[in-house]
């Protein structure tokens, strides 16, 4: 694959570009990339300035590499090779990787899905009820996987949306598979930063926008505001003949209205609780899961909790829109055993329930044990084991834990990827907000600094019938501390508690008070 420099650069908006120099005839015939080590012979180098690093400081190492052009930010000295200067770097990267992929998303159907919570379980719901239709083959982009018909690639280990060039390319891969639709989970980071620049997208659906990442956005606004970068999408991007553009919205998000304001073809709107174009009924809970009518359909759904039933409406309303039948729907939604990382039993014979989730935001968390409490016959116990992230919002750190404190029986707070900042400060900040509300130390809620210790010291207090969940890592495969990724799975670390012997591959094993010799 081989395009002029110029024809890669027609992509960008003429008033993004500040200036040129250099051959624009030059032939691209290498992938367009961020970073100095995936630059091949051929291929375009953008350079952007990023969170911890400056990639202009990498221009002269891309050079000789072997890339055939530079575009970037920032003024240059005359360069061996063609330097194409504009206002964002981040911006422009996504428009020349689908440009170079000559455009993957155009000949999908793409349908984004965001959300503070919620978004990888209502992307995995619409897709099992894709695959049940006969002329779609759909694949999807999440913080767990991506899948691409015949074959899957995990995503990473922290992730968010992938890079720019990385989604392009998974879009191109799914269009070469034969694919016919992708759902593509959309963070508020990729949106903002602009890795989702170049995706044009037919369907925008919105779980909810809740307390979250306020230490990279600045402002709930500005978070918001991030989210909505999604329904702006829907007005630029590309039509294909007679393709509506829908956006998808909960009902009972409070900022429902401001995100329906944002112009598409049509709206489409769930609700548990309000009036709404798709709302759920007559809503029973079982040890099999969850039963309830939408539109005057019975649905059954194997995923426990009130927030999976509107996780399930969203993939509805989604399905509908793209023109698909309730059987297909009904067929596909009962299917869902369960999701990674995602209210997952571990089962290793004990006489108490045991589970993992990824619920790390106060509003997750408060779900994922509203709905622990639902499984509980009376008299049990709910034992939480939780941390918050270092170098991430501040705030979030006493909402979670008041919010355990107060509907879980004992709160046990440990390490969840502290990185540079003292796991120490992080435990401080979150037994304050135990004691705000009315949690005793000891008593209702105790600090353990290394995870295993954390969850096997909860299996051993555990009794018959209660219930332990590990919420905030779900799938996740490392945790970080300082700057170094430690191998850790919670669901690893749950199955070793369980057998009688805690998971001690974080650096805070040894360290830790309660951790065996």
């Amino acid at each position: 694959m081989s395009q002029p420099l110029q024809d890669l650069l027609a992509s960008i908006p003429a008033d993004q570009i500040v200036s040129t120099s250099g051959d624009l005839a030059t032939p691209i015939s290498a992938p367009v990339v961020e970073s100095s080590l995936e630059v091949e012979p051929g291929g375009l180098f953008v350079a952007r300035v990023g969170q911890s690093h400056d990639g202009h400081a990498f221009i002269s190492k891309a050079i000789a590499t072997g890339a055939a052009a530079i575009v970037g930010e920032i003024k240059q000295p005359e360069l061996p090779v063609p330097y194409i200067r504009v206002r964002s770097a981040g911006q422009a990267l996504g428009l020349l990787s689908a440009a170079y992929h000559d455009f993957p998303s155009r000949k999908l159907v793409v349908i984004g899905v965001t959300g503070t919570d919620g978004k990888t379980t209502t992307c995995l719901l619409l897709h099992s009820i894709l695959k049940r239709v006969s002329d779609i083959k759909a694949g999807y982009i999440s913080t767990i996987s991506a899948d691409f018909g015949d074959e899957t690639s995990a995503t990473g280990l922290h992730v968010t949306t992938p890079s720019a060039p990385r989604i392009q390319a998974y879009l191109a891969k799914m269009v070469h598979a034969g694919l016919t639709h992708c759902i593509l989970e959309m963070t508020s980071h990729g949106l903002a930063q602009g890795r989702l620049q170049g995706v044009d997208i037919d369907v925008a659906v919105l779980t909810n926008v809740m307390h979250e990442h306020l230490d990279y956005h600045g402002s709930w606004e500005d978070y918001r505001a991030a989210k909505a970068i999604m329904f702006r999408m829907l007005q630029g991007s590309w039509r294909k003949p007679g393709q509506k553009k829908v956006s998808i919205i909960s009902a009972d998000d409070p900022s429902g209205d401001y995100f329906a304001a944002i112009l598409a073809d049509r709206h489409i709107n769930y609700s548990i609780g309000k009036q709404a174009c798709y709302r759920a009924s007559d809503i029973a809970y079982t040890t099999a899961g969850t039963r309830f009518q939408v539109a005057g359909q019975a649905l059954a759904l194997k995923l426990p909790g009130e927030f999976n039933i509107a996780n399930a409406l969203a993939a509805v309303c989604a399905a509908r829109a793209l023109g698909i039948g309730w059987d297909a729907i009904k067929a596909g939604i009962a299917a869902v055993e369960g999701i990674p990382g995602r209210m997952e039993r571990i089962d290793e014979g004990q006489d108490f329930i045991a589970m993992v989730d990824f619920a790390h935001t106060p509003n997750a968390l408060k779900r994922a044990l509203e709905a622990g409490r639902q499984m509980l016959a009376p008299g049990k116990r709910l034992i939480a084991v939780f941390g918050s992230a270092g170098l991430r919002d501040v705030e979030k750190r006493r909402l979670m834990a008041e919010t355990s404190a107060q509907l879980a029986d004992m709160t046990i707070l440990t390490a969840e990827d502290p990185r540079t900042e003292s796991l120490e400060d992080i435990l401080a900040m979150m037994a304050a907000g135990c004691l705000t509300a009315g949690g005793v130390e000891g008593k209702t809620f105790m600090r353990i600094p290394d995870r295993g210790e954390a969850i096997y010291e909860a299996c051993q207090m555990a009794r018959a019938g209660d219930l332990v969940m590990a919420c905030g890592k779900g799938h996740e495969q490392s945790m970080c501390f300082g700057t170094v990724e430690h191998p850790w799975d919670d669901r690893e670390a749950l199955r070793s508690a369980l057998l009688g012997a805690p998971l001690s591959t974080l650096p805070t094993a040894k360290q830790d008070r309660h951790a065996p010799d």
